[in-house]
């Protein structure tokens, strides 16, 4: 009686799925996302020293051999006047106080804008650009949206509104090598940020979206128009 082969060899010739190397993908992936995570547990106390942002524009600097010179002081959200606060919030994030992380009305009208072939609209709040600003430079990426997703939560749990607030102002870009509301007031308005007024605070916070390009003397109209969101809100 003639043996019939096997059909499933074992041992080193049965070719199986690598589950090892998908593992590691894991083990790695949680790795990689737990280290930002622990930074947005250690900055609810500690005030971060630089972010990936400050270091791509060095790194920049460098490779272009341009003159570089970074102002940057932290300090803390009672120094910072109220008015520039509320024209940052009017600004960049409208409804900071009233999402959990995500404002999902901006993100239904921008995907809306997006299939009518409109202009683009920002939808991003006030945390995904901290953490934006913390761990991720301004490149763009599937992976950067995918980790800034997850991350949201965590920086909305872990600091809080007005200490998400406190680090942002900080910290974002305000013109070439200029970081912070402190850094910002007394560059372009010569004072501290806690004596800025009301209509320099709608100047300054007009020109982040496009800090390397602006600046506060041309943004009459779109500084007008933040004022106007302030006036509507209470401020």
């Amino acid at each position: 009686m003639t043996e019939k082969p096997d059909r499933h060899p074992k041992g080193p010739l049965r070719k199986g799925f690598p589950w090892s190397f998908v593992w590691w993908l894991v083990i790695s992936a949680v790795l990689v996302w737990s280290l930002p995570a622990l930074i947005l547990l250690a900055v609810r106390w500690i005030d971060p020293p630089s972010t990936a942002v400050h270091i791509q524009r060095r790194l920049q600097a460098w490779i272009h051999h341009t003159p570089y010179h970074e102002r940057y002081k932290f300090v803390p959200l009672s120094q910072i006047s109220p008015d520039l606060q509320h024209a940052v919030i009017a600004a960049e994030d409208a409804r900071f106080y009233e999402h959990h992380g995500f404002d999902w009305h901006e993100i239904h009208i921008a995907a809306e804008d997006d299939l009518e072939g409109g202009r683009t609209r920002g939808a991003s709040t006030i945390t995904q650009q901290l953490l934006k600003n913390l761990f991720f430079g301004t490149g763009r990426s599937v992976l950067r949206k995918g980790a800034e997703f997850t991350l949201v939560p965590v920086a909305e749990i872990v600091l809080g509104k007005r200490r998400i607030l406190e680090i942002y102002l900080n910290v974002v870009e305000w013109g070439p090598g200029i970081y912070g509301a402190e850094s910002a007031c007394r560059y372009y308005e010569g004072t501290a940020a806690r004596s800025i007024g009301r209509e320099q605070a709608a100047r300054l916070a007009a020109i982040l979206p496009a800090p390397l390009k602006r600046r506060p003397e041309r943004m009459n109209n779109y500084s007008a128009l933040i004022l106007e969101r302030m006036r509507q809100a209470g401020w």
